[in-house]
């Protein structure tokens, strides 16, 4: 009996090896990026909306936070900021707290 069991791990030893194509091997999916978008509304000054993006959403210019605060007044809406879900959703909830109008987070 042992002379069988050895006999079967020495073939399975020596059977052949075969690579999966390197095609199938890998599949990289990328996380959607997601927009914060900041909605125009009758009580939010554009002094508080300008100050609550320079505050919370990163690398905000004072320059780039007029322009966006003329846009949300005078188109309804800007998007003020895009990437992962899991930063969009604390800037989002950051602006939220500070008073502003935003419409629900939505994939890029």
């Amino acid at each position: 009996m042992a002379n069988t069991y050895q006999a079967a791990v020495r073939g399975m030893a020596t059977a052949p090896t075969v690579a999966p194509d390197k095609s199938t091997q890998v599949t990289k999916k990328h996380y959607p990026n997601y927009k914060v978008i900041v909605l125009n509304d009758d009580f939010n000054t554009f002094q508080h909306v300008h100050d609550c993006l320079v505050k919370y959403i990163p690398e905000m210019t004072s320059d780039r936070a007029w322009e966006l605060t003329n846009q949300i007044h005078f188109e309804g809406q800007a998007i003020v900021w895009v990437g992962s879900q899991e930063q969009a959703e604390l800037y989002h909830e950051q602006l939220r707290r500070a008073g502003l109008t935003l419409a629900p987070l939505e994939a890029a």
